[in-house]
C-alpha cells in the first residue's frame, strides 16, 4: 500500500476533487487535481444526471459565452448534435453566434428577414391560442381580461384567423355566438388594439405574413439574431414565443438528429416574461422525451428577479459559474446549494476559469481550454482589441518620433536602458508549448521512473508500487520533502495508480502537485542534455575504508560491555514502544486518509427510488442528513429521522402550469468525532400507500469513508458515486 507523507497527506485532506469522470466532449481542465474534465449531459446515466438542461453565469469577460459556443461547435462535430441558438447580443450589428454558425454551416436569421404566423397551421390549436396571448401579453398585458380571452377564443374559430391580419380582422367584427355581438366586439377590443401593434405599428413585419417562411429543420445550427433590435423591445419575447413553438412543434418533430440543444443568450430578457417563461417551461418538463436541453447563458442571477424565473434556473442540472462579485456569488451558491469553498473561489476567477456543478453532487474547477480555431470563432471582444491597438500604433508613432530626436546621453538614460535589460522578458522557447509526442531517450529519463511506470503497464503493480516509494524514499532523504525531485515522485505514483485501477489515489496525488502549485511529471528535461537530470539526484559518496592502525590496542574493562547490554535492552523497550506508538499512528492515519466527510447512496422504498445523503462538517461536530426524491416518482410521503430529529413532507398536487421540484428533507445532528458513524431512518409512502397507514421504511447507517450499511441487513450499499466512474 502506497502512503503519503504526513506533509503531503495535510494537504490532501480534505479533497475537493474525487474520481468521477463523465463521458463526452474535452472541455477543459480541473484546476483541482489537474486531470482533463470532459461532459456531455446527454450521455451520462440519467440517473446521475436526470437533466441535460444547463446554466452558464458570469460577469463581462468571464469566458461563458466562449464556454457555450465551444461546447455547441464540439458537439455538432463529434456527436452531430443539432442547435437552434436565440443570440441577442453582438457587434457591429451582427449577433456573437454568426461567425460560429457560418463556419459549421448553419444559418442566420436576422430579426425582420424572416416571419412567423403565430396562427399556422402548423401548430396545434391550443399552442396557437397561447402563442397570440404571449403577443398580446408582452405588449398590452393589462389587456388579457377573462372577457378578452373568450373574445379571443371565438376569433380563433373565426375562418379568417389564418393569419394575424384576419384575427385582428375576427376579433373587430366577430361573428354571432355565445354571446352578443356588441359584447364580444366589446370584450376583443383590447386584444385587437394589443395585436394591432405588430399588423400596423412598429412591430410590423414580424408576424403578419399570409404564410410562414420557416427555417430548415436539418441544418447543424440555425441562429435567431436578435441583436438589431432594441434590448427592451417587446418584439424579445414575442419572437421567443414564436420560436419556442416553432422549435417544439415544428423542428423537434421533423429533426433526425440524436439530441438537440436550444440555446438562449442573455436569457433574462427572455425568462422574465410571464408568457415566454410559461412556453420555456413547457419545454423544460418535455425535454427529456423530446431530446432537448435547454442551455441558458446570462450575466447574474438577480437578473431574473426573485419570482418564477428564478424557479426555471433550479431545473438545470448542470451550472457553470464564472468570476462574479462577493454578493452575486452568494446568490448563486444559495440557490444553487454549492459549497463555501466553491462561492469563495467565484468573485477571484479567471477568464475561461469556472465552477461546475454537475448533478446534485459533483463540484469541481475547470479551466476552459480552445484551440486557436476555436478563440478566433468565439471571440467577443474584437472591438476592445482594436481600441488597444490603435493605441499601440498611436504609441509606436511616439516613441519612433522620438527616437528621431537628437539622442542625448545622461545618467538617467542609462539607468533606464540597464533596467530595461534586467527586467526583459526572454523570448519563450519552442520546447515551453505543447506536450511530448515521442518517446523520450533513455539519457533524458530518470530510469527509475520509467521502470514503476514500465511495470505498471505490464500489470506488475505491486513491484511498481515498491519501486515508486522506493525511489520517493531515496530522493526525499536527498533532497528534502518538499523538493522537485520528491514531488516529481507523486506524478509518477498518480500514474501508476491509474494505470492499476486505482482512480481515487490518482485523483489525491495529482491534487497534492495541484494545490503545492507544482506542475512536476516525471519526463521533464533540465536546461541541456548533458547535463545530470534532477530525477536522479546526488549519488551516495562511498564509505571510506578505515586506515590501518597497527598500534597497540588499551585493555578493555568488562564493565562496558554489561553498561552496553542494560542501554539495548532499554533501547529495544524504547523501539517497542515506539513500534506500537507508529501502529497506532498508521492506523490513525489510514483512517484520515480514508476519510471523506460524504457518503451518498440510493435505495428503494416503496416503489420509490430515494437518494439518501450524510455530508460531515468541518469542524467535524455535525452532521447533515438528507434526503432527495423526484416528483416524478409519484411519492405521496417522504419523512426522516435520527437522533430525535424529524423532517417530514408530504406532497400536495400540483396546480395546472406548477414546475414538479423534487422534495429536499434535511436535519442535522451533532456528533463527537468527523470519523463517528450516523444513522438515518427514511420512510417513504409510494404511488399506492394509503394516509393512515404505516410507510415503509429503511434505516441506513452513513460512514465518513464514502460507505453506508443497511442497518438491517448489514448488507453495504452502494456508493451513489460509483456510478460516475
Amino acid at each position: 500500500m502506497i502512503r503519503l507523507p504526513s506533509s503531503h497527506a495535510a494537504i490532501t485532506a480534505p479533497l475537493v476533487a474525487s474520481s468521477t469522470r463523465f463521458p463526452g466532449i474535452p472541455i477543459g481542465r480541473s484546476l483541482l487535481d489537474g486531470r482533463p474534465f470532459h461532459l456531455s449531459p446527454v450521455l451520462t446515466d440519467h440517473r446521475v444526471l436526470p437533466s441535460t438542461n444547463s446554466l452558464a453565469l458570469g460577469g463581462l469577460g468571464s469566458g461563458k459565452s466562449t464556454t457555450a459556443k465551444t461546447r455547441a461547435r464540439r458537439e455538432i462535430l463529434e456527436h452531430g448534435h443539432q442547435y437552434v441558438v436565440i443570440d441577442s447580443f453582438g457587434e457591429d450589428d451582427a449577433g456573437e453566434w454568426a461567425p460560429l454558425v457560418r463556419s459549421l454551416g448553419g444559418q442566420v436569421i436576422e430579426a425582420g428577414m424572416f416571419t412567423l404566423n403565430p396562427v399556422s397551421g402548423l401548430f396545434p390549436r391550443e399552442v396557437r391560442e397561447q402563442l397570440v396571448r404571449s403577443l398580446i401579453a408582452a405588449v398590452e398585458p393589462a389587456a388579457l381580461t377573462h372577457q378578452a380571452t373568450h373574445a379571443l377564443q371565438h376569433a380563433l374559430n373565426h375562418p379568417k384567423a389564418t393569419s394575424l391580419n384576419g384575427l385582428v380582422d375576427a376579433l373587430v367584427l366577430p361573428e354571432e355566438g355565445r354571446w352578443p355581438v356588441e359584447k364580444l366586439t366589446e370584450w376583443g377590443e383590447g386584444a385587437a388594439i394589443a395585436l394591432s401593434r405588430y399588423t400596423e405599428g412598429s412591430l410590423r413585419g414580424l408576424f403578419d405574413g399570409d404564410t410562414a417562411s420557416l427555417p430548415e429543420t436539418d441544418l447543424p445550427i440555425i441562429s435567431f439574431d436578435f441583436s438589431r433590435l432594441d434590448r427592451n423591445s417587446p418584439a424579445i419575447p414575442s419572437l421567443m414565443a414564436a420560436v419556442a413553438c416553432w422549435a417544439e412543434h415544428v423542428w423537434l418533430r421533423q429533426s433526425t438528429a440524436t439530441h438537440r440543444h436550444l440555446v438562449l443568450e442573455e436569457a433574462w430578457q427572455i425568462l422574465l416574461s410571464p408568457a415566454t417563461s410559461e412556453l420555456i417551461q413547457r419545454l423544460l418538463k418535455n425535454s427529456r422525451k423530446a431530446g432537448l436541453s435547454l442551455d441558458v447563458v446570462m450575466h447574474t442571477l438577480s437578473d431574473l428577479g426573485t419570482g418564477p424565473a428564478q424557479d426555471l434556473a433550479r431545473l438545470c442540472e448542470v451550472a457553470h459559474i464564472g468570476r462574479l462579485g462577493p454578493e452575486e456569488a452568494a446568490l448563486v451558491g444559495a440557490l444553487l446549494s454549492l459549497p463555501q469553498w466553491a462561492i469563495d473561489k467565484i468573485p477571484a476567477l479567471d477568464p475561461g476559469q469556472a465552477v461546475w456543478k454537475v448533478g446534485p453532487d459533483y463540484v469541481d474547477i475547470v479551466q476552459t481550454v480552445i484551440s486557436e480555431e476555436e478563440a478566433r470563432l468565439t471571440d467577443t471582444s474584437s472591438r476592445r482589441r482594436k481600441a488597444q491597438q490603435a493605441l499601440a500604433v498611436a504609441v509606436e508613432q511616439d516613441t519612433a518620433a522620438e527616437a528621431a530626436a537628437p539622442a542625448v546621453d545622461s545618467d538617467e538614460d542609462q539607468d533606464q536602458d540597464l533596467a530595461d535589460d534586467l527586467f526583459a522578458k526572454p523570448e519563450p522557447s519552442p520546447c515551453d508549448e505543447g506536450e511530448w509526442d515521442w518517446e523520450m531517450p533513455p539519457n533524458v529519463i530518470d530510469s527509475r521512473h520509467l521502470a514503476a511506470i514500465e511495470a505498471a503497464r505490464e500489470g506488475r503493480c505491486g513491484e511498481a508500487a515498491d519501486l515508486a516509494a522506493l525511489g520517493e524514499r531515496e530522493d526525499i532523504t536527498a533532497h528534502g520533502i518538499n523538493s522537485v525531485e520528491a514531488l516529481s515522485w507523486l506524478s509518477t505514483r498518480a500514474t501508476v495508480a491509474e494505470l492499476c485501477g486505482n482512480l481515487d489515489q490518482a485523483v489525491q496525488l495529482r491534487a497534492t502537485v495541484a494545490r503545492m502549485g507544482k506542475d512536476v511529471e516525471w519526463f521533464e528535461q533540465t536546461d541541456d542534455n548533458t547535463s545530470p537530470q534532477w530525477h536522479r539526484g546526488p549519488q551516495p559518496a562511498a564509505p571510506e575504508p578505515p586506515a590501518d592502525d597497527t598500534s597497540e590496542k588499551p585493555r578493555r574493562r568488562t564493565w562496558p560491555y554489561v553498561a552496553g547490554i542494560a542501554a539495548l535492552a532499554l533501547a529495544a523497550g524504547v523501539v517497542w514502544q515506539h513500534a506500537e506508538d507508529d501502529k497506532r499512528a498508521q492506523e490513525r492515519q489510514e483512517q484520515a486518509a480514508a476519510y471523506e466527510g460524504l457518503s451518498v447512496t440510493e435505495v428503494d422504498i416503496d416503489g420509490v427510488t430515494t437518494k439518501a445523503r450524510a455530508e460531515w462538517s468541518k469542524d467535524g461536530q455535525s452532521v447533515i442528513l438528507s434526503v432527495r426524491v423526484d416528483m416524478e416518482e409519484n411519492p405521496r410521503l417522504v419523512r426522516i429521522d435520527s437522533a430525535g430529529q424529524t423532517a417530514q413532507e408530504k406532497p400536495a398536487p400540483l396546480e395546472p402550469g406548477e414546475i414538479p421540484m423534487p422534495i429536499r428533507l434535511e436535519v442535522k445532528v451533532p456528533v463527537k468525532d468527523r470519523y463517528e458513524a450516523v444513522r438515518m431512518s427514511v420512510a417513504v409512502g409510494g404511488p399506492t400507500w394509503e394516509e393512515g397507514s404505516r410507510a415503509p421504511r429503511r434505516t441506513i447507517e452513513f460512514r465518513p469513508d464514502r460507505t453506508a450499511i443497511d442497518a438491517e441487513t448489514g448488507k453495504e450499499l452502494k456508493q451513489y458515486y460509483s456510478k460516475l466512474l
